[in-house]
């Protein structure tokens, strides 16, 4: 096995496949709710304005130590230094092509009490429990907040559907019927500072 220290950059892993932990299918639209769309913004300017310049600033000073085979800060700063610029590139991607859709937004009459990008829905299983999600982009996905991704199992079974409708939820664990109890949509609490 080849130590990692004698592999090319050229060798390292496309973009795409590092950061697909939330991929979108191929061809759809990237929704977004506008908190979720503040928070990335937030991050992007934040990688781009503070921590690389900071970072690069260390880079440079660690260059001018000497041997750079050796040199901890400069090689830990090159990788660190690459993985926020494959960061930048990704978040840069995903704001381009996001359509932020705005949950608080009016609705048409017709559409009161549906479920669709963006709503906050009751739902309650076969044993009468009930749980609360947020359907929201897949850059948003927060399990704690009860959000769950607009492209997830449950979120295109409840899709569309009304309150007092029942849907049957498949899953790899099964398939189950969950009744909708109730559709709210309301401003979604998506980022750091909103957790308080």
């Amino acid at each position: 096995m080849m130590s990692k220290a004698f592999t090319r950059e050229s060798d390292v892993i496309d973009d795409d496949d590092i950061e697909s932990g939330s991929p979108l299918p191929a061809g759809a639209r990237n929704y977004m709710t506008p908190g979720g769309f503040a928070r990335l913004s937030g991050e992007l300017a934040h990688l781009v304005q503070k921590e690389r310049p900071k970072l690069v600033e260390t880079v440079a000073w660690a260059a001018g130590n000497g041997d750079r085979s050796e040199n901890g800060d400069y090689i830990y700063g090159k990788k660190r230094l690459r993985e926020i610029d494959r960061r930048i590139r990704f978040l840069i991607k995903r704001l381009d092509t996001a359509e932020v859709v705005d949950p608080a937004a009016p609705r048409d009459d017709g559409t009161i009490g549906q479920v669709f990008f963006g709503a906050t829905v009751t739902v309650a299983d076969a044993r009468g429990e009930t749980r609360t999600v947020a359907i929201v982009g897949v850059d948003e996905i927060d399990t704690a907040r009860g959000y769950i991704s607009w492209v997830s199992p449950m979120a295109r079974a409840l899709l569309k559907a009304r309150e007092g409708d029942t849907v049957t939820l498949r899953t790899p664990g099964g398939v189950e019927d969950i009744d909708v109890l109730e559709v709210r949509y309301v401003p979604l609490a998506t980022g750091a500072a909103d957790a308080s």
